[in-house]
């Protein structure tokens, strides 16, 4: 067996925990991956630790979970779950998960499309019937957060980000893009917004927060440790906090001073049911829409400003375009 430590590409990688884990090579002929996992454990820091605690108890979750899965099961991130499965010998997450399916005899086409894809959609339905089994699971994901939606948090919140001095964002991984599109409204309506998915960073921009601020986490399981771990320092400077998660019993609500709660996730979609994040953007639509509400006169300033500034990067009507606006307005006439 032949061990070599990482090289990477920047100087902060390089001084990270994960990066001192020793790498494994040209051991899948000589060790199961339980066997590499049991060896590489007590070297490894403790966010990839908890990963490999997690496998040693479910040896199939890989096969089963995708990877925000298996790193919301460990309380960890996308990242570093990529970063475990580089360190047992494997160039990445889906690399992983064929070697174990090979080893727990869980490779054959069906099971992987029913693990990996839908159980509810079957491998040969026309394109129409998949369709229409969408729009019903992101159509009920949206009424069920209707449904679960308190609206006088909701307002209060609204309220809250209106005010606000500073707004912190948190999410990793796919609510990392939720809370960047989140970002990118407010701050276009005049909110000081910011949106952090680093760790380092958004602990830095958490610890200077303060009763003026207000800081929202997005996860949601509710599980992700570097979510719950920066809104939570967020809360101790003096910040409202603001949860947005499937689990009102989760670390995540637990640490916030309002929980605004989605829609679960639909065990028949996956990996990572896209209608979970349509969930979550309804919830961040309505705030940033009560938000403008009660800044109106700034924020129609302000946008009218944005659209201006791009204007001139957007092509005008084409040739098809034109004739049909024409004809309409001669219709009107």
């Amino acid at each position: 067996m032949r061990m070599f430590f990482t090289r990477t590409m920047s100087i902060h990688d390089a001084f990270s925990p994960e990066a001192m884990v020793p790498l494994m090579q040209d051991v899948g002929n000589e060790l199961s991956i339980t066997q590499r996992i049991s060896l590489r454990r007590p070297a490894m820091p403790r966010a990839m630790a908890k990963i490999a605690d997690v496998i040693s108890a479910h040896p199939t979750a890989p096969v089963e979970l995708t990877i925000t899965e298996l790193a919301d099961q460990a309380g960890t991130s996308a990242a570093t779950v990529t970063r475990f499965c580089r360190a047992i010998g494997f160039e990445g997450y889906t690399q992983f998960r064929v070697g174990v399916a090979a080893e727990s005899g869980r490779g054959d086409a069906g099971t992987t499309w029913r693990t990996d894809i839908a159980e509810d959609i079957g491998q040969d339905d026309p394109a129409d019937r998949v369709l229409l089994t969408l729009l019903g699971l992101h159509t009920r994901s949206m009424e069920v957060t209707t449904s679960l939606l308190d609206l006088d948090d909701v307002q209060l919140v609204a309220g809250a980000i209106a005010e606000a001095r500073h707004v912190d964002i948190y999410g990793v991984g796919g609510s990392g893009v939720i809370a960047d599109e989140f970002r990118g409204r407010l701050y276009r309506i005049g909110v000081n917004a910011h949106s952090w998915s680093d760790v380092h960073d958004g602990l830095t921009s958490a610890v200077l927060q303060d009763a003026s601020s207000v800081a929202v986490g997005i996860s949601n399981t509710g599980r992700t440790e570097e979510t719950i771990e920066m809104l939570s320092h967020a809360r101790a400077a003096g910040a409202l906090t603001v949860a947005i998660t499937t689990d009102a019993d989760s670390w995540l609500a637990s640490s916030a001073d309002v929980a605004l709660i989605t829609a679960s996730e639909n065990p028949a979609q996956r990996p990572d049911d896209l209608s979970i994040k349509h969930a979550q953007l309804l919830v961040i639509d309505l705030l940033y829409v009560l938000v403008a509400q009660r800044t109106l006169g700034e924020a129609a300033t302000r946008l009218a400003a944005s659209a201006m500034a791009v204007s001139a990067h957007r092509r005008g009507l084409s040739a098809q375009d034109k004739h049909g606006t024409n004809r309409q307005k001669e219709s009107h006439r």
